[in-house]
């Protein structure tokens, strides 16, 4: 007499990638206890959309594996953050409408981050993010598209984050 005790299910990490509405470059990355249910829907709100999903590589390539550090504007001037960036060993630090971004390579986030943390003690978000090397512009008609799109990707439930190289213009 066997008796079945379901154990915590098996979440996978995957990562999905494929290209969107007007050939844009997209990497989803899900967290799912069924890959199956998963890249079947994935898969579908792509074609739907006139895009397609591809092999691993087929996408990311048009991306810069990094680590991204948040601040927000009123926590520090464009220069002081500059410097600090500079000076933790940062890659690259840009300032933001709405915050200041500090790129470093993936395996030095935190190594950074404990040193901007000297000075700084509100942080909006520290992730390992797939930056676009290039953008490909989406217009007017497109637009509505393009975000209808991502929206139907981010309302999977599996989906953790989404990365695109889409640059929205007026």
């Amino acid at each position: 007499d066997k008796s079945t005790i379901s154990t915590d299910s098996n979440f996978e990490s995957i990562r999905y990638e494929g290209f969107g509405p007007n050939k844009t470059a997209v990497i989803v990355q899900t967290l799912t206890d069924n890959k199956n249910r998963t890249a079947s829907s994935i898969r579908t709100l792509f074609q739907k959309y006139g895009g397609g999903l591809g092999t691993q590589g087929s996408a990311s390539h048009n991306f810069q594996k990094l680590g991204v550090i948040k601040i927000e504007k009123k926590e520090i001037n464009d220069e002081r953050i500059f410097d600090l960036a500079i000076e933790s060993g940062a890659n690259e630090c840009n300032s933001l409408e709405e915050y200041h971004e500090i790129l470093t390579n993936p395996d030095e986030i935190y190594t950074v981050k404990k040193k901007l943390e000297l000075n700084i003690s509100n942080f909006i978000s520290t992730d390992i993010e797939w930056v676009p090397i290039n953008f490909i512009n989406i217009f007017r008609d497109d637009k509505d598209k393009m975000i209808k799109f991502l929206d139907m990707i981010d309302e999977n439930d599996d989906v953790q984050s989404i990365f695109t190289n889409a640059k929205f213009e007026n």
